[in-house]
Order: structure tokens, then C-alpha cells, then sequence
């Protein structure tokens, strides 16, 4: 199965930016649809964005225009450019991928591997 290992997250206040990286290995990282996800506690894990095989990005409504998903075949690596933080965005992020069994679906990919996850709290 694929491996996912984030990292990038932290702590930052309101109004900052972060980036986000995912490390992707164990299987063909370019022609796979990936994705973020985020969880707040007491929450439903959510979807953030998604990326297509062609680089057609897809986003939730409340980040639209804030983050920005992006990809490097060559490092195999997703990335998550986050700006304009709010406190609201306080969540462990996830990254996302097509695995076997896979239930979760987002503007057309299905996931179903997820890496550790990394934390972003954002204060006001």
C-alpha cells in the first residue's frame, strides 16, 4: 500500500501561512488523484482539496481562494500552500490517496489511504 508521511504544520496566528508537505512512496505517485483532508476535534474529517492526474485542482468552499494544492512528480510530493489563516482552520491535516477498499470521495477521486497527519492550530 501507498505510504504517506505530512509534515509542514505548526502553529501561527491569524491572518499567517503555512505549507504543507506530503512524501508519497510505494506505489506510482503521478497517476494518482491525492488530496487534503483536515479533522477537528468533535468534528467530521472534511475535505480540503484535491488534485487530478492532469493538475486540475478542485477545493473546499471555505478555503477557496486561500489554499492552494499542488503536486511534484519528480519528489513525489503533495503540497498545500495555506494563506490568510483563520482560527476555523485549526485541524489535524491529512493527506490522501487512492487505496484498496477506498469510501471517502471528492470531486470525482476516491481515497483511502491516509498518512499520520500533522497539526495546525491557528489563534486569534
Amino acid at each position: 500500500q501507498v505510504r504517506l508521511v505530512e509534515s509542514g504544520g505548526g502553529s501561527v496566528q491569524a491572518g499567517g501561512s503555512l505549507r504543507l508537505s506530503c512524501a508519497a512512496s510505494g506505489y506510482t505517485y503521478s497517476a494518482s488523484c491525492m488530496g487534503w483532508f483536515r479533522q477537528a476535534p468533535g468534528k467530521e474529517r472534511e475535505a480540503v482539496a484535491r488534485i487530478s492526474v492532469r493538475d486540475i485542482t478542485a477545493y473546499a468552499d471555505s478555503v477557496k481562494g486561500r489554499f492552494t494544492i499542488s503536486r511534484d512528480n519528480a519528489k513525489n510530493t503533495l503540497y498545500l500552500q495555506m494563506n490568510s489563516l483563520k482560527p476555523e482552520d485549526t485541524a489535524m491535516y491529512y493527506c490522501a490517496a487512492p487505496g484498496d477498499g477506498g469510501r471517502t470521495w471528492f470531486m470525482g477521486c476516491v481515497f483511502g489511504n491516509w498518512g499520520q497527519g500533522t497539526q495546525v492550530t491557528v489563534s486569534s
